[in-house]
């Protein structure tokens, strides 16, 4: 895996681990070689005491070393002493009979073997009077490793403690010099989808100013381009308005003018029809042009109520729902919130025309608007086949359909969606009264401010027939 964390942890924990070995290494020699230098000493110290025991006599050298001294010598509760003292014919005039024969040219201390034991020897040459003599002492090496066995641990156990602060401190500090990048993807990642403001460079370190300007660029080009699309679709959309406008006029005096051929008036009709339906794609087109979040401009929110709104289409509604036999009622209570008039009539609008367009005929629609503490609230109650709960998230996609027996371009709600995300409100799609239909709900945020009473009579409820519903 492709890592800075990684990489700046590699490049500095393994050299700093590297160097604090080389550095214990040297610690132990400075450690031991004192020690094994203080050992060597005690043993020349006892061959210079067996030398000061040497007498020259009329048969030659002898020593003079009582069996009490001997016992003193050879006193050590850990390690076993061993001595010989030798001429230069190899007679030995005291010590062990079985003492390593050396030569006059082993005289520093080495390491040997004795009764199947590592011992240490050293040998000092004398010379007593005109004969040549060989003095050679050991010790076992059990102390010696013991005081070994005593340096490792202790050593190992500080540089374990070292290695691992070492480590937690390079590990802290790479996290924390890695902390702008990770500050910078959770903002990236808190973004809205669309979502292209550029990211502010002066609250990155000096070394990420680069990587956040070429990021800036891009996201220029790409908002350029998004920009150059809306507007196109937004163009597209209005320069067809007119001509269907004019193409359904000229359907309509051709309906009317040949009212006596019944195959001209079918055909007719079905040109109508579809051309009712080019209409509708086309405002929805130009309703999902403005209402597009990136485009959304927040200084447009101004204070209006959602029942005032509903009431000023109320009659297109109850004329679209009567051609059904649907009945289609009314319960407006006052709901302020922050938003822009424009896209909330699209809202509104969309929604309604979705309940008449799936409702059955004779099926009922409800629209209501009622403030929940300081929210505002949209509500749409239909009476139609409802949306599985599994298949609920797909409606607000564009151009989904949630089968072919479905009418529509897949618009409505997704243009529902991006203007709900452009207000910050919260779109879902519930069961029905009584498990039938569905109700579809907008709920929109409180108000920043308390706002002041409205003077807002509330429609009563009403169905497309003109009786006020119960």
């Amino acid at each position: 895996m492709n890592s800075i964390r990684l990489r700046l942890l590699k490049w500095l924990i393994v050299p700093i681990i590297l160097i604090n070995l080389a550095g214990a290494s040297m610690t132990y020699l400075l450690a031991w070689i004192p020690a094994q230098i203080a050992f060597d000493q005690s043993l020349a110290d006892a061959a210079v005491a067996l030398a000061s025991r040497l007498r020259e006599g009329p048969a030659g050298a002898s020593i003079d070393l009582p069996r009490q001294a001997e016992q003193i010598l050879r006193a050590n509760d850990i390690d076993a002493f061993y001595f010989v003292v030798r001429t230069g014919k190899g007679q030995i005039l005291a010590g062990d009979v079985d003492f390593p024969l050396g030569g006059r040219l082993e005289v520093a201390a080495h390491d040997g073997t004795m009764r199947g034991e590592p011992i240490r020897i050293a040998f000092l040459p004398v010379v007593q009077g005109e004969e040549h003599l060989l003095i050679g002492v050991a010790k076992t090496m059990r102390k010696r490793q013991q005081v070994r066995s005593a340096i490792l641990r202790a050593l190992l156990l500080v540089e374990g403690v070292f290695i691992l602060a070492l480590v937690g401190l390079i590990w802290f500090s790479v996290t924390n010099g890695l902390l702008p990048l990770a500050r910078m993807r959770a903002n990236l990642n808190a973004r809205e989808v669309n979502d292209l403001a550029p990211i502010d460079s002066g609250a990155v370190p000096y070394e990420l100013v680069p990587v956040v300007g070429a990021f800036n660029e891009m996201l220029g080009k790409v908002r350029a381009g998004a920009t150059a699309q809306h507007n196109f679709l937004a163009d597209v959309a209005h320069q067809l308005r007119t001509p269907l406008a004019g193409l359904k006029l000229q359907l309509e005096w051709l309906a009317a003018r040949y009212k006596g051929d019944p195959d001209t008036v079918r055909s007719v009709q079905l040109m109508l029809t579809s051309n009712e339906r080019m209409i509708r794609q086309t405002n929805q087109l130009l309703a999902l042009a403005r209402a597009e979040p990136s485009r959304f401009e927040k200084k447009r929110l101004e204070q209006v109520d959602l029942s005032q709104l509903v009431g000023q289409v109320v009659q297109y509604f109850v004329d679209e729902a009567g051609k059904k036999q649907i009945d289609i009622g009314f319960d407006l209570q006052p709901a302020p919130v922050a938003g822009d008039t424009n896209l909330l009539r699209d809202l509104i609008d969309n929604l309604v025309d979705n309940a008449v367009r799936y409702t059955p005929q004779g099926g009922t629609v409800t629209v209501r608007t009622f403030a929940d503490g300081q929210q505002g609230v949209l509500e749409v109650e239909d009476s139609g086949p409802g949306i599985p709960p599994h298949q609920r998230g797909l409606v607000f996609q564009r151009y989904v359909r949630l089968d072919d027996k479905s009418t529509g371009s897949g618009l409505g709600l997704a243009i529902v969606r991006d203007i709900a995300q452009a207000h910050r409100a919260k779109a879902e799609i519930g069961d029905g009264r009584d498990g039938r239909g569905m109700t579809m709900s907008v709920r929109f945020p409180a108000l920043k401010r308390r706002a002041s009473p409205l003077t807002i009579a509330a429609l009563p409820g009403r169905s497309s027939s003109g009786r006020p519903r119960a």
